[in-house]
């Protein structure tokens, strides 16, 4: 093959469309040690960045709360805001799979309304899987979410809608009983049905050993390398928080130094008289805009 005609085929390859990603593609990745991506989205602008860059799993997550809505907790956030955001995102994505969030007190209460809830998830935003918070005491509603052909992602460890419990965003599984009680969670999570688990805020060591204890892939924040997959809090990959980042977050961009910039431009260019420029304001043909200064009140008094 020519050099011309490689550089054609490798310019075909690049611009093919790529496999939609399913659950299915995940566990192959596990099974093959490739890494699992995943970041979350709130809108549709960010979900079409992500998800034409080539991540695999688009979480709506309830941190929207946080990021989005300014709240200081996950827990206000509500059914409704979650379903709106998770629209967004649907049409934005043709790749990744999306999941949602199933927020604070959505399947708190009873399994048959976390049943509902998760329902509404599917039906109403598209979205191709929840994820729920819990272990152990989760594993009815997984196992019915199952059963309704719905697709569960744990969430282990350090679990926001439990901030109050925990007393605060502390690292989990620190002791061998807590380390013990973890995987026992992951380990029942895995039985009801979950197709994949978050494991979030716990030491390396012990979700090393929870991800190589199960058949299903884990995806690690703040739990070190060797997780089958990562996922970050998009707002933190690109600094557009305003709060002190985790020490497991790191970041790549700074959207928030390049919308400051963009909006000091801005209102120096207005106060200055130098937005718009002539070649930004549309214009009368030369023969309308003489008829019209001729039929001014001024000209006709004159």
């Amino acid at each position: 093959m020519s050099v011309t005609n490689f550089c054609s085929a490798d310019a075909q390859n690049a611009s093919a469309p790529r496999a939609k990603v399913t659950f299915q593609t995940l566990q192959e990745k596990k099974h093959n040690g490739k890494p699992i991506t995943a970041l979350t989205a709130y809108d549709y602008a960010t979900a079409r960045l992500v998800d034409e860059a080539g991540i695999d799993l688009i979480l709506v997550g309830d941190s929207l709360a946080q990021v989005v809505l300014g709240y200081d907790t996950t827990l206000p956030v509500t059914v409704d805001e979650m379903l709106h955001h998770t629209r967004a995102v649907r049409r934005a994505v043709k790749r990744a799979i999306v999941a949602a969030d199933m927020p604070y007190g959505s399947y708190h209460v009873s399994v048959q309304e976390g049943v509902m809830n998760a329902a509404r998830f599917m039906k109403e935003a598209g979205a191709e899987a929840v994820k729920i918070e819990g272990g152990a005491n989760r594993v009815e509603l997984v196992e019915r979410l199952t059963d309704a052909e719905i697709p569960v992602i744990g969430h282990l460890g350090l679990t926001p809608q439990s901030v109050h419990r925990m007393g605060g965003y502390k690292v989990q599984g620190k002791s061998i009983t807590a380390a013990d009680a973890l995987l026992k969670d992951a380990l029942a999570l895995e039985a009801a049905g979950a197709v994949a688990i978050v494991l979030e805020g716990m030491p390396r060591e012990v979700a090393q050993h929870i991800t190589a204890k199960l058949n299903v892939p884990t995806i690690g924040i703040g739990a070190g390398s060797d997780c089958d997959g990562q996922i970050l809090v998009f707002h933190d990959l690109v600094n557009l928080t305003f709060s002190k980042p985790a020490k497991f977050v790191r970041q790549y961009g700074d959207a928030a130094g390049l919308f400051r910039s963009a909006i000091d431009g801005y209102l120096r260019d207005v106060e200055q008289r130098e937005f718009p420029s002539e070649n930004e304001s549309y214009h009368l043909p030369k023969e309308t805009r003489a008829a019209l200064d001729s039929s001014s009140p001024l000209r006709r008094k004159a």
